[in-house]
């Protein structure tokens, strides 16, 4: 009997420290990013995602999943307080690639309400001998 009113107990306590974190919710100022033109002789380009937690909990990126190796994303690891700010760096690297249109995703595992949210970069990378001066 002991037993079952101290696991009780536990689930209680359990379920209200959790309800009294509050949720988290992840707002971006902008989920896409179009780079424009580049050229292969600079094939390296970066973007920063800034968002805001606009919960009532921390918010904890648990994962950031590039759609191909060409692009790394880069995030905060610690939880995000509510009304704190962060950022998501995103680097596409065009090297060994063929000149053209890309369009790429970061897909984020996060704790917010919406579990999961898409960014997307985007570019033209053109040929270096098709630069005009």
């Amino acid at each position: 009997m002991k037993k079952i009113i101290s696991t009780l107990l536990f689930l209680v306590i359990s379920t209200v420290f959790v309800w009294a974190q509050g949720t988290a919710q992840i707002y971006f100022e902008k989920t896409t990013h179009d780079f424009g033109i580049f050229y292969e002789d600079h094939p390296k380009v970066t973007c920063k995602f800034k968002f805001t937690n606009t919960g009532d909990g921390p918010l904890v990126i648990h994962q950031a999943i590039a759609s191909c190796g060409c692009t790394v994303p880069k995030y905060p690891k610690e939880p995000i307080r509510p009304g704190e700010t962060g950022e998501i760096t995103v680097t596409y690297d065009g090297t060994g690639k063929f000149p053209g249109h890309f369009r790429k995703t970061v897909t984020l595992r996060t704790n917010a309400k919406d579990e999961i949210t898409r960014l997307i970069i985007e570019g033209d990378m053109q040929p270096a001998n098709a630069r005009v001066e």
